[in-house]
C-alpha cells in the first residue's frame, strides 16, 4: 500500500509540475508576467523537476543514497550545491507584496513602458518627418541646379557662338585693311 501511495503521488507531483509549466508559458505569453519573472519562474519549475526525479530515483534506489537525498531536500541544499529555490533572495521591489500588489506593480511598469514607447514613436515619427521634408529640399534644391545648369550650358554656346562671330570680324577686319 505504501508503494501504491508513493507511486501515485509522484505522479501527482509530475502532473501538477507540468500544469505550474503550461500556466506559466500561458501567462508569459499573454504578459500578465515580465519575462524576467516567467525566467525566474521557470528556474523553480525546473528545480522541481530535478527534485521528482531525485524523489524518483531515491524511490528505485536510484542515484544518491536516500537519507543524502531525503536531508537535501529538506535542507535545501542537494550533494552538488544547488539551492532550494523557494530559499532565494527576492528582490527589494517585491518583497512583501501580495498577488494584487505584485499585479498592480507590474500593471505600473507596463504603462511606464507604453508611454516611453509612445514618446519613441512620437520622436521616430517627427524624424520621419524632418527627413520627408529634407527629402522633399533636396529635391527642389536639384531642379534649381538642373536649371541653373542648362542656364550656364546656354550661355555658353552664345558665348562661342559670339567668340566665333568675334573672329570672324576680326579676320574680315584684317583681310581688308
Amino acid at each position: 500500500q505504501v508503494n501504491v501511495a508513493i507511486r501515485s503521488s509522484l505522479q501527482s507531483l509530475r502532473e501538477k509540475i507540468e500544469e505550474l509549466r503550461e500556466l506559466l508559458l500561458r501567462a508569459v505569453s499573454m504578459r500578465q508576467i515580465t519575462q524576467l519573472e516567467g525566467d525566474r519562474r521557470q528556474n523553480l519549475v525546473d528545480d522541481l523537476l530535478t527534485r521528482h526525479k531525485q524523489l524518483e530515483a531515491s524511490y528505485r534506489n536510484e542515484g544518491l543514497e536516500p537519507d543524502m537525498t531525503r536531508s537535501s531536500l529538506m535542507a535545501g541544499r542537494v550533494k552538488r550545491g544547488i539551492t532550494n529555490p523557494w530559499l532565494l533572495e527576492e528582490s527589494e521591489e517585491t518583497r512583501g507584496l501580495g498577488f494584487d500588489e505584485l499585479r498592480q506593480q507590474q500593471r505600473r511598469i507596463i504603462e511606464e513602458q507604453d508611454a516611453g514607447l509612445d514618446v519613441l514613436s512620437s520622436i521616430i515619427s517627427r524624424q520621419k518627418q524632418m527627413g520627408q521634408e529634407i527629402g522633399n529640399e533636396l529635391d527642389e534644391q536639384n531642379e534649381i541646379i538642373d536649371d541653373l545648369t542648362n542656364l550656364v550650358e546656354n550661355t555658353d554656346d552664345r558665348l562661342r557662338n559670339q567668340t566665333r562671330h568675334v573672329k570672324m570680324v576680326d579676320k574680315k577686319s584684317t583681310s581688308c585693311g
